[in-house]
C-alpha cells in the first residue's frame, strides 16, 4: 500500500531548505539554455515563502543570509515582478511570493564606451546580470526619503530592476551633463542615445552651493 507521504509532492512553499529549493528549481529550468521564460509561465500560486531579498541585495531564508552565491544566483534565474508589484519566484508548475525590500538587484560594476551621444553606460548586477542602459534597459532616478539623496535604477528585465549602488552612483554622476529636456535644463546622463534626466540643473547647483 502507498502511503500518503509517498504522494506528498515537494513544492517551492514547503521546501524545508535551500537544498530543496535548488534541486526543484533546477528540475524545472535544466530543459533550457539561457534564462527560463518566466514571462510565458502561468503557474497557480501557491503561496508567500519566507524568503527576502534586503537593499545591499544578500538573500535571507528562512530568516539566514544564503550564503552560496550559485545559489542565489540559480534563483534570480526565476524571479519575476508582476502587474500587482509583488515579486515572486516562478517555475512551469507553481509560483510562491517573496519579500523585496528595495530591488532584487543591485548594480556593483559599471562600464562607459564612446562620448556625447554615442556613449553608452554598461552595468553589471551583484547576480551577474550584465546589460546596457538604453531603450530595453532606461535609467531612472528617484529621490531617497528622507535623505535628500538620489537613488537610480536600471531596468534588467521584465519588471525588475537592479539600484545602482553608491560607489557606482557616484561615477553615474560624473558622466552627467548639462541637457535641455522639455524645455527645462536638466543635469542628465546619456546612454545609448537616449537621455536620463536626474535633477534640474539649478536645483544641482544649489547643493553644490550648500
Amino acid at each position: 500500500m502507498t502511503s500518503n507521504h509517498e504522494h506528498r509532492e515537494e513544492s517551492l512553499a514547503t521546501a524545508g531548505d535551500t537544498s530543496g529549493l535548488q534541486a526543484l528549481i533546477s528540475r524545472a529550468t535544466r530543459a533550457g539554455k539561457g534564462l527560463p521564460p518566466v514571462e510565458r509561465w502561468n503557474p497557480e500560486f501557491c503561496g508567500d515563502l519566507d524568503m527576502e531579498i534586503r537593499p545591499d541585495g544578500t538573500w535571507f531564508y528562512l530568516g539566514t543570509p544564503i550564503g552560496r552565491m550559485p545559489l542565489v544566483q540559480l534563483f534570480s534565474t526565476v524571479l519575476r515582478k508582476d502587474e500587482d508589484g509583488k515579486t515572486y519566484l516562478v517555475t512551469p508548475v507553481e509560483k510562491v511570493g517573496i519579500r523585496v525590500i528595495d530591488a532584487p538587484f543591485v548594480a556593483v560594476e559599471m562600464n562607459v564606451t564612446g562620448e556625447g551621444e554615442r556613449q553608452v553606460l554598461t552595468f553589471r548586477t551583484n547576480v551577474g546580470d550584465v546589460v546596457e542602459a538604453g531603450p530595453e534597459h532606461p535609467l531612472r532616478f528617484v529621490d531617497e526619503d528622507g535623505t535628500g539623496g538620489l537613488k537610480p535604477y536600471v531596468l534588467v528585465r521584465g519588471r525588475l530592476e537592479a539600484l545602482v549602488g553608491r560607489p557606482v552612483m557616484y561615477e553615474l554622476i560624473e558622466h552627467g551633463e548639462e541637457i535641455e529636456v522639455g524645455g527645462e535644463l536638466m543635469f542628465a546622463v546619456r546612454s545609448h542615445g537616449e537621455v536620463y534626466p536626474i535633477m534640474p540643473a539649478e536645483r544641482l547647483r544649489q547643493l553644490a552651493a550648500e
